[in-house]
């Protein structure tokens, strides 16, 4: 909600202004300490007395309290920006001539009224603020006597760990429509030649995902098809991000450039003469299915395309039999309800009677009983409490059947404990169907001050957490996991979505702009969704948008198509955050927190949304394409509260970049550090970076004993050498010092040297992850490795093994989960069960050499998957003897996957293994492709989201 999260956000900048290394913020100490009492009471009502709450009086008391911690925010980040800025710079002198002279056209002269009317606000005596929130303190106390029901029972539970035990259940899956996927499996796999058409229609929250999801990653469908891949239209969708879509997941050659006609004449030429498999998710309506449909060949072969949809008409135009979801019985909606709920564990006997009357509420439908049951799966096991959500569920529904779903997910939001609700509702800035990458958005949680801090965790910690309580709550969906077995990407269901835009709406915690604008006066954050890109509005209609002084956030299309359309839009002085993808230029606005721009930038303008927004939190520009490197100005140090930068381009950084404490990530394609900041004449404690967790494509930076003392807290390194690059020198890295880095879990070491300088790196205890490219390691060097305690995950590329021998011992990789060989000279592999004991993934890349996998390897009991990608015969050979002996005994975990650089290679090594009766390409558990027909396995080249 909007007040838990302004209550949170004061607090944190008190902290800051209390706390901070470098700057001297002057404000009366006795007016702060009592804001921060005030603020803490208030917050302690929001956390405690609020949940569940349907009366009118308390949400009243809600949006005072949102609005008076909004003046609190904007009078203290105005006086501190003002104090900073008045402290004088070079920079701030040419901000002002420029300024200065913007303000001669006429367009600015308006904004430059509504900016004169936004700086007011920061001269308003704080102690107006205080009496306000004072008289709101009061309220609260007189609710508290009246209500009298603050009752501990009668709140949910939650958690703020990603480490506390949760109920936790596979996304997908299925309960209810065992005899649908028999029947469905069935049609896939059927005799008939023809290319067909499968429709599964119901509405929103049935189930048809699911459905068909569980068919397209079931084993019997990966053997029987070439070819399978999977797109979600949606209500608004552009015909070439489909391609896009499509062609990503069995091409890896694919030019984004190309016009809607090249990328489907590639699709189809892939497709042609393969068996396929084209799951097409949520379609709207037949325009989508003719776009694409002519790329789709009629091969005769027993291809298949499954199509979902919410619209009737749209499942009969195919003119082929249907599925036709419908609610589930009684009895299925208790299996369900209980397994999502309990988990394993069984209903218990006093619960029964009043969840089974939950359940009937929820009519049959799959998504509402999910919701329902990750809501009381976290809350208090209790009848009372149980008895309460029946209360409530009965009222909401009282509403009309029509809006039964969204009726029943508002109440999943009303129940969420305070600290969970505006990360929720944060969720509407993000396009349908997007794929959210959980570590950014973690970040934005803690820059936009969602995330109350405790002395235990990290407050990236603490988000990680709430992404896991939501899951478990069914209100976001894992969709892809890290090597580490963290969520890596997740989700969220279009119904989901809908109720997150309407109460953010409703809450005015964000306004959203998808046809014509509108309410943008009164929006705090302001979101342009990237789909507004179809619709084309005359110049005027966007000219004439002001945005609110209070404007908080303004989030807008990722599609630079909409740049003229969009461009005369100017944010108002007091906006705390921007997305974008059009054009970055910002007309002063001083209080910025959060910049992210997708759009191609210019040197200008970052140094401008650098050295102009001494109050930003987090900037991202990943558009960032130049020859050569930008050198960061040096007055990069007043930005006082930066935490995260990410900039996908050449950086040098000034000493000055050791100056800001504040830091704690920086993920920069190629980052230049200065090797000796105290030379400069700083003092040795001003020059450490204690908040720093990440630090991400440092090029050629030696680790001095004065160097890794400045980020001993980092957990996530990245390291690059390069002899040939601009930044070389002739130093010794001091490599054997980054096992000093007690924290450090994540290590990345890229190097095109081949230096005996780099034979000298050390590696910490901590470590959890490690990928070393082209380090040239021995035997001797595996050992070491290998005798980390903590390594859970290790990628070893392009030649980072020279041995041609690898015997691990007992004792070694004890805790490794994932192992990932690529382009090694290794050909005697020797191990068994006791040296990878808990291994659960294998894959092995261009390995030319390999004399075999260890057959031992398939015996380890937590191993579930094995690739093989462009390696030899004798290596895919003892994949296969793997495979084989595995299913014999009964092993229906493990799946063995063998890729090939060329269809015919396939197709020569298919003809050799027939003529063979040792080894069968029919197993269940083993699958063989060609390359130009599958997923990469692996992304070279990081991407970067706009999100």
């Amino acid at each position: 909600m909007a007040a838990y999260a302004a209550l949170v956000s004061v607090l944190t900048i008190i902290d800051q202004i209390q706390n901070h290394p470098r700057f001297s913020i002057s404000f009366d100490k006795n007016q702060i300490e009592s804001l921060g009492e005030k603020v803490g009471f208030l917050l302690d009502f929001i956390e405690t007395d609020t949940h569940g709450v349907i009366i009118e009086h308390a949400r009243v008391l809600e949006r005072r309290i949102a609005s008076a911690a909004y003046a609190a925010e904007d009078v203290i980040e105005s006086h501190v920006v003002d104090q900073i800025q008045a402290a004088g710079s070079v920079e701030g002198h040419r901000l002002r001539k420029v300024v200065k002279d913007i303000m001669l056209s006429m367009r600015l002269k308006k904004a430059r009224m509504e900016e004169n009317h936004a700086s007011s606000i920061s001269m308003l005596d704080l102690e107006k603020v205080i009496e306000d929130m004072d008289s709101i303190k009061k309220k609260v106390m007189e609710f508290r006597d009246e209500s009298g029901s603050n009752e501990h029972d009668m709140q949910p539970t939650s958690t703020t760990s990603s480490s506390t035990p949760r109920i936790t259940t596979d996304k997908n899956t299925m309960v209810g429509f065992d005899e649908q996927l028999i029947s469905l499996l069935d049609k896939l796999t059927g005799q008939r030649s023809n290319r067909q058409i499968i429709p599964i229609v119901g509405m929103g929250g049935i189930g048809k995902t699911t459905l068909a999801k569980n068919a397209y990653e079931h084993s019997l469908i990966a053997h029987h098809f070439d070819i399978r891949t999977w797109v979600t239209i949606s209500q608004k969708y552009n015909v070439k991000e489909l391609l896009l879509q499509l062609l990503s997941m069995i091409s890896s050659e694919i030019d984004s450039e190309h016009d809607e006609q090249l990328l489907g004449q590639k699709l189809h030429k892939i497709l042609w003469g393969r068996r396929y498999l084209i799951v097409i998710d949520d379609i709207w309506g037949i325009e989508a299915w003719d776009n694409v449909n002519l790329f789709f060949p009629e091969n005769n072969n027993g291809s298949r395309i499954v199509v979902t949809t919410r619209i009737s008409n749209v499942a009969t135009h195919f003119d082929s039999s249907l599925f036709e979801l419908s609610f589930l019985d009684e009895n299925k909606s208790w299996d369900l309800f209980c397994k999502k709920t309990f988990g394993e564990a069984g209903c218990p006997l006093e619960l029964e009677d009043i969840g089974k009357e939950i359940v009937k509420k929820c009519k049959g439908l799959p998504l509402s009983i999910t919701v329902i049951g990750g809501l009381l799966g976290r809350s208090h096991m209790t009848q009372k409490y149980w008895k309460n959500i029946a209360k409530d569920l009965t009222s909401f529904l009282n509403s009309g059947e029509d809006e039964n779903c969204s009726n029943i997910l508002s109440l999943s939001y009303t129940y969420l404990p305070a600290h969970l609700k505006p990360c929720f509702l944060y969720m509407a800035i993000f396009p349908e169907d997007h794929k959210i990458l959980v570590s950014r958005l973690t970040k934005l949680w803690v820059a936009e001050g969602f995330i109350k801090s405790n002395e235990s965790q990290s407050s990236e910690e603490i988000a990680r957490g709430y992404i896991n309580d939501l899951i478990d709550r069914n209100l976001i969906l894992k969709h892809t996991m890290g090597s580490n077995g963290n969520v890596k990407n997740c989700v969220i269901h279009d119904l989901v979505r809908d109720l997150c835009l309407m109460v953010a709406q409703k809450e005015e915690f964000i306004c959203v702009i998808e046809d014509i604008p509108r309410g943008t006066e009164r929006g705090r954050r302001i979101v342009c969704d990237k789909k507004i890109r179809q619709v084309r509005y005359p110049f005027s209609v966007f000219h004439t948008v002001r945005l609110a002084p209070r404007t908080s956030t303004w989030v807008t299309s990722r599609d630079g198509r909409t740049f003229r359309a969009l461009r005369p839009l100017r944010l108002a002085p007091l906006t705390r955050t921007w997305v974008t993808s059009i054009d970055g230029r910002l007309s002063n606005n001083r209080l910025l927190r959060v910049m992210s721009s997708n759009s191609e930038a210019k040197k200008t303008d970052l140094r401008r949304h650098i050295v102009d927004h001494v109050n930003m939190r987090y900037l991202a520009c990943t558009n960032f394409k130049l020859s050569s490197a930008f050198v960061l100005p040096s007055s990069i140090n007043i930005v006082w509260s930066l935490q995260t930068i990410i900039i996908r381009g050449k950086i040098e950084a000034p000493s000055q970049i050791w100056e800001m404490r504040q830091l704690r990530h920086v993920d920069i394609y190629r980052l230049c550090l200065p090797n000796s900041p105290w030379s400069y004449g700083h003092k040795q404690d001003e020059c450490v970076l204690p908040n720093l967790q990440t630090l991400k494509k440092v090029v050629n930076f030696t680790w001095s004993k004065e160097a890794y003392k400045r980020v001993v807290n980092v957990r996530k390194l990245n390291i690059v050498y390069d002899d040939e690059w601009e930044w070389s020198n002739n130093n010794d890295y001091c490599l054997h010092n980054i096992c000093q880095l007690h924290k450090l879990e994540s290590l990345s070491c890229l190097s095109y040297c081949g230096d005996e300088r780099l034979r000298k790196l050390t590696f910490p205890s901590s470590l959890k992850k490690l990928k070393l490219d082209g380090f040239m390691l021995g035997y001797e060097d595996l050992t070491v490795i290998g005798s980390l305690p903590c390594l859970e995950v290790l990628k070893l590329r392009n030649n980072s093994i020279i041995a041609r021998e690898w015997n691990p011992v007992d004792g070694e990789f004890l805790r490794l989960k994932s192992l990932l060989i690529y382009g090694s000279g290794l050909v005697n592999w020797n191990a068994d069960t006791s040296n990878f004991p808990v291994l659960e993934k294998l894959v092995l890349e261009y390995m030319d050499k390999l004399d075999g996998i260890p057959l031992d390897i398939g015996e380890i009991p937590t191993l579930r998957h094995i690739e093989l990608n462009v390696c030899n015969e004798s290596a895919i050979i003892s994949a296969m003897k793997i495979a084989e002996e595995q299913e014999d005994a009964g092993n229906d975990i493990l799946q063995v996957r063998v890729e090939f650089r060329f269809e015919y290679e396939l197709q020569l090594f298919q003809e050799k293994m027939k003529q063979s009766a040792d080894h069968s390409f029919t197993r269940n558990n083993f699958q063989v492709v060609a390359r130009n027909m599958v997923p990469l396995a692996h992304n070279i080249v990081e991407e970067y989201e706009q999100y």
